[in-house]
């Protein structure tokens, strides 16, 4: 039996936590921070975790994580 192969762009974006969340990083903090308000940059710190839904399909990409 041939091995699966892991999705690149999922192995990049994302780790997964002891309890097998999946960890993610915070969208919107790129670029035009001074349009956005302190309260939403400090709430975009750090990393977040994904839902039920989103974290079944990317168990699917990352086989062996």
């Amino acid at each position: 039996m041939s091995k699966l192969k892991t999705k690149s762009s999922a192995k990049k974006r994302f780790r997964f936590t002891a309890s097998g969340k999946i960890k993610k990083g915070q969208a919107g903090k790129r670029h035009g921070m001074i349009k956005r308000s302190n309260e939403q940059i400090r709430e975009l710190r750090g990393t977040s975790t994904l839902s039920n839904s989103e974290t079944q399909r990317i168990k699917r990409w990352m086989p062996y994580a």
